[in-house]
């Protein structure tokens, strides 16, 4: 099997004139009526949304009045749907959330690792502290599953089984938002040890559209999506953390649209109706980067060209996006060696 097949050179780095390196990666933009606005290599590549799926992850504890029935708050909700970054303020929100629902750390099913946040995990080290499990990058999507098992009255302990009533609410949410079968979605086991789902870019990123335009969906859903949609704008910080690219994305579009990146170089973007003019659609970006990009350097890339041919130009060259903008490579002398560009332009459609 190719393992590259979907891709296409993508983002490339340069040196004395030539290309030195090439980022492979696949792209769809869709909007919320389903039209195919932009690609790049083969928008119906298959791959796992990884973390970026964690917003429709929490689909099933809105709809079931998990938000009522335990009052989570706007700022509890993005951490639901975030992967942060383990500050002293992530884990103010999630030990927030486990003592409305009456949950416990051994409940938590993820995992432990050191914060993503450098200064805390220093400031651990210092006071001679070990991480535990709520400091897990993915500790709010876990705590929003258990928030509705317990709404449920389901087990807890075993939470992530793909049979359980919590992951097969989701299977059948992210499903219904992507307009495929769910038993076309091949099953995977995330990092944290969750169900993780593949499907088409395509229709990640029709998801993505609907999920930040959702007018034609039922009702309940309607409601759903927006709460989402409005907890992750108004609390960017909860969704990532300082200095990373969802929460300065964020913080600079302010408002016009969501941002959330997963492993191994995914990334969903979704830009709100009306953001790029009166009138316009909800559009969806699922973004797949083929070596899994672990600098970000080629997402930051794709992001800043993609929203600047979208309109977006001044938010993209702002002082506040600068740290993210970066086309010009330049070495430990701050001497310019090369840049980092689009292998070619990305193909928009009429």
């Amino acid at each position: 099997m190719d393992i590259c097949a979907g891709y296409e050179p993508l983002v490339e780095l340069t040196r004395g004139g030539i290309v030195e390196s090439i980022h492979l990666g696949a792209m769809a933009m869709v909007d919320s009526g389903g039209a195919l606005l932009a690609a790049y290599g083969n928008p119906d590549m298959v791959s796992f949304p990884r973390s970026s799926m964690k917003p429709f992850q929490a689909l099933p504890l809105l709809e079931s009045g998990g938000l009522e029935a335990f009052r989570l708050t706007d700022e509890e909700l993005a951490i639901v749907c975030a992967s942060h970054t383990g500050t002293d303020e992530h884990v103010r929100v999630l030990k927030s959330i486990h003592q409305k629902v009456g949950l416990q750390l051994s409940d938590l099913q993820c995992g432990v690792h050191w914060p993503i946040d450098r200064e805390t995990t220093f400031q651990l080290r210092q006071r001679g502290e070990e991480p535990d499990s709520y400091r897990h990058n993915c500790s709010g999507k876990h705590s929003g599953m258990l928030a509705q098992a317990k709404l449920l009255g389901q087990s807890l302990d075993d939470y992530l089984a793909p049979v359980h009533l919590v992951q097969q609410n989701i299977r059948k949410a992210v499903s219904s938002m992507c307009g495929i079968h769910r038993d076309d979605m091949i099953f995977g086991v995330d990092g944290c040890s969750a169900p993780v789902y593949s499907m088409p870019l395509s229709s990640f990123a029709w998801a993505i559209s609907r999920l930040v335009d959702p007018a034609d969906l039922e009702e309940q859903r309607q409601i759903a999506c927006q709460k989402i949609t409005h907890a992750m704008m108004a609390y960017p910080q909860m969704v990532s953390g300082p200095g990373q690219l969802d929460t300065i994305l964020m913080e600079v579009m302010k408002g016009r649209l969501i941002a959330k990146g997963g492993a191994e170089g995914y990334q969903l973007i979704g830009i709100l109706p009306g953001a790029i003019s009166e009138g316009s659609r909800g559009i969806g970006i699922a973004l797949k980067i083929a070596d899994g990009d672990p600098s970000r350097r080629a997402t930051q890339r794709v992001i800043v060209e993609v929203l600047k041919s979208l309109g977006f130009g001044g938010e993209m060259e702002s002082d506040a996006y600068a740290s993210l903008n970066q086309p010009i490579l330049r070495n430990h002398r701050g001497i310019e060696i090369g840049e980092v560009r689009l292998a070619r332009p990305i193909q928009f459609f009429s």
